[in-house]
């Protein structure tokens, strides 16, 4: 595992980006998205963009992961296989599901925060994959290919924005669906002096949405940071101009790299998860 990731590291620090064949370097336009499929319906611009593709990629990637790891020929005796997919699923159900949801309701919201836990994580993972998804080309022999380059959807804020707008809605609509409305929003004032409601609520409210940006954009930092970095490390030769100091460049950007791979792709989505999960746990019992 090891070796794999190292190599994959060397590869996706090492293959031509586009940038530094024209002798510029702007990490930012990394992350810029330009339609690649123009569809817009009145005022909605539903265009295809990397970032779409890459969740579409994410997509199927994790319902084959699923399939492939809990699915298919599931022994009495497990394989490492079945043993990887089985803790998965017990991390899914130990230490998101049962640490946030209340029991009556797990087994309605399981399959949402393990479902956030694989796909955010096979999102994180495949940022770190060179693939020839990019905007820009180059030419080999007169032949015009694709750049290999990594990207992450998840450093695109309104990717995670739209991630949390789901567990957003979702535990507002447990919390009425079992408190009723009155009971629901009466739970989310603390108990305070009669004259001091309409502040308290205020800051209340104010704190209800602030989850919904928090939890976005703590997914959304932490990616960005992490390519920012790798490509910063990376430019910092083609910028400076001196080839001596590619050791040291690449160096650190490896390092870099695999910790982006090895703990915070992990983590990222182990933390969107759980959140998710006690947001939705705590609007069904707002007293606990």
């Amino acid at each position: 595992m090891r070796k794999a990731l190292i190599a994959i590291a060397g590869l996706a620090l090492l293959l031509p980006a586009s940038a530094f064949a024209r002798g510029e370097f702007e990490p930012q336009d990394e992350f810029t998205l330009s339609a690649w499929v123009s569809i817009h319906i009145g005022a909605l611009d539903l265009s295809i963009n990397k970032a779409v593709v890459y969740l579409m990629l994410a997509t199927v990637l994790t319902i084959a992961l699923g399939i492939v790891l809990m699915r298919v020929r599931i022994g009495v005796k497990p394989s490492t296989r079945q043993t990887i997919g089985e803790t998965i699923y017990e991390v899914a159900q130990v230490n998101i599901a049962e640490q946030g949801l209340p029991s009556k309701a797990i087994g309605i919201w399981f399959p949402y925060v393990a479902t956030l836990l694989l796909f955010i994580w096979v999102l994180n993972f495949i940022g770190f994959v060179p693939l020839p998804i990019s905007n820009d080309h180059f030419h080999i022999a007169g032949v015009r290919l694709p750049t290999f380059a990594i990207y992450a959807a998840t450093a695109q804020l309104s990717v995670t924005l739209m991630l949390s707008a789901m567990t957003f809605v979702f535990s507002h609509f447990e919390g009425i669906r079992y408190n009723g409305v009155g009971r629901y929003l009466k739970s989310l004032i603390p108990e305070v002096p009669k004259a001091m409601v309409p502040f308290i609520a205020t800051i209340e409210f104010i704190s209800i949405f602030m989850r919904l940006i928090s939890l976005s954009v703590r997914l959304f930092a932490n990616m960005l940071a992490g390519h920012m970095l790798i490509l910063v490390m990376i430019g910092l030769m083609f910028v400076l101009g001196h080839v001596y100091l590619a050791p040291i460049s690449v160096g650190v950007a490896t390092l870099f790299y695999l910790f982006e791979v090895i703990i915070v792709v992990t983590i990222q989505a182990f933390i969107f998860a759980a959140l998710s999960a006690i947001y939705i746990g705590s609007a069904i019992e707002p007293d606990h």
